[in-house]
């Protein structure tokens, strides 16, 4: 997981309104995104592909102002895109081209020449594991294999942000599995900033720290996925060496709520009691507790309950 999040933001929002006729798209946004991998998250028309298109310079906002990597989103789009690698969601390839030329041309379109862009499209088809297929023409590919493709091109001019939008969508664990050492590799050891933009909770937390969360244009939440994820004091999950529906009846009559969660017991303990009241009943009756820390909420908790409160 990606380990930078210190530094001056790299993009500063402040303000930004955009409207599509009747249908306000981004509501006065204002958010700052610091070096490293933030996920952002939000439910179907929050707001996230716009806000996007924004950071890209491809609309223009309504309303507000904005920096990426100190140049104004309004007067500096080109400068800013040269600093960006961007993998959409859609395929966005052309038929009857092969692998190396697809990344290549990526590269020349980012004011590479084209030896160089050529040079470096060999380079990062070998990182992606498309090596051995650079030679073929990209519609022979499978859906693993274009996502990967879209990250090469996304990459290949070295970009100090990349965006993924929706990586995994689709894909097998094991192609999953590739994109998200990709994405862990590209922030935690080759310096490179990700907005990773997807609605597969768990693909987020395995490559970010940070999240935003979007609903109707605006901010719901943001901050470090750890300190969002809260502990619940008077609630624990339990795992232990044997004897679980035995135990669960003992801890009941103690007074706790129990739910079988597999082989997790996640115990709520009475007001004024302490998880002690839990290894006491583990004494007395003889049971060896292998596992008990508080209670977390998940991401998807803290996801649901932000946009449930919007």
């Amino acid at each position: 997981m990606d380990e930078q999040n210190d530094g001056l933001p790299i993009i500063e929002l402040d303000g930004i309104s955009k409207i599509f006729g009747s249908v306000t798209a981004l509501d006065n946004l204002s958010i700052k995104i610091r070096p490293g991998a933030t996920g952002l998250l939000g439910p179907n028309g929050s707001g996230k592909t716009t806000l996007i298109r924004t950071i890209l310079g491809l609309i223009k906002p309504h309303s507000g102002r904005g920096k990426v990597f100190g140049l104004d989103i309004r007067t500096r789009q080109l400068d800013i895109r040269r600093q960006i690698g961007f993998a959409p969601e859609d395929d966005a390839l052309f038929p009857g081209v092969h692998g190396i030329e697809s990344v290549a041309y990526a590269g020349e379109l980012c004011g590479m020449p084209h030896s160089e862009a050529m040079q470096r499209a060999h380079e990062v088809l070998d990182y992606v594991g498309l090596g051995e297929v650079r030679y073929r023409k990209v519609e022979s590919y499978s859906s693993g294999m274009k996502q990967r493709l879209k990250l090469a091109a996304a990459i290949v001019h070295d970009p100090r942000l990349l965006i993924m939008d929706e990586p995994t969508n689709g894909m097998d664990p094991a192609g999953r599995e590739h994109i998200l050492k990709l994405a862990n590799d590209l922030a935690a050891n080759k310096g490179m900033s990700l907005i990773f933009s997807s609605h597969l909770l768990p693909d987020v937390e395995a490559v970010c720290r940070r999240i935003l969360v979007l609903s109707g244009g605006k901010l719901l939440i943001e901050g470090d996925i750890s300190e969002l994820k809260k502990v619940h004091p008077s609630s624990f999950d339990l795992r232990l060496k044997e004897s679980t529906a035995t135990f669960a009846e003992h801890i009941r009559a103690a007074g706790c709520e129990v739910e079988f969660l597999g082989e997790i017991l996640r115990v709520k303990i009475p007001a004024g009691q302490t998880r002690e009241l839990l290894w006491r009943q583990a004494v007395v009756h003889g049971v060896q507790i292998r596992h008990l820390r508080p209670q977390q909420s998940t991401l998807e908790e803290v996801f649901l309950g932000a946009v449930e409160h919007a």
